[in-house]
């Protein structure tokens, strides 16, 4: 690919939902499930971005980065629990922060957030 390839652009919040670059293709703000728990909302975000990836005929195990957000760091072991059940033993690489959200929400709404890298491997 010799372009770059934008896809969800949000022009009231200036960004685009995933990027294709060469043979990266960069994720921002999956999200889902906003409002559940925190499990509910790891599973929902991770459902964001595999539908996205799918749209470019890639998988979750095609995640080489992963950046977590997460509304209390104290999380973590459950968004690891769900990620053992989901990646399955292919990990991304992986950054964690804490962080708080301005979302319509409230502190009850949006508790995760990622944005990722995925690699389309050469045939």
């Amino acid at each position: 690919m010799s372009e770059i390839v934008r896809h969800d652009v949000n022009e009231e919040y200036a960004y685009s939902g995933f990027v294709e670059a060469g043979d990266f293709i960069f994720l921002s703000f999956c999200v889902g499930n906003v409002g559940g728990t925190v499990e509910e909302q790891v599973e929902g975000a991770l459902n964001d971005m595999s539908n996205r990836l799918e749209q470019v005929g890639l998988g979750l195990a095609d995640v080489v980065k992963l950046d977590v957000l997460l509304r209390d760091v104290w999380d973590i072991p459950v968004m690891e629990a769900v990620f053992k059940r989901r990646f399955q033993g292919k990990y991304p690489a992986r950054k964690t922060i804490s962080t708080e959200f301005a979302h319509a929400g409230g502190p009850e709404g949006l508790k995760v957030q990622m944005d990722g890298v995925a690699y389309r491997p050469r045939a």
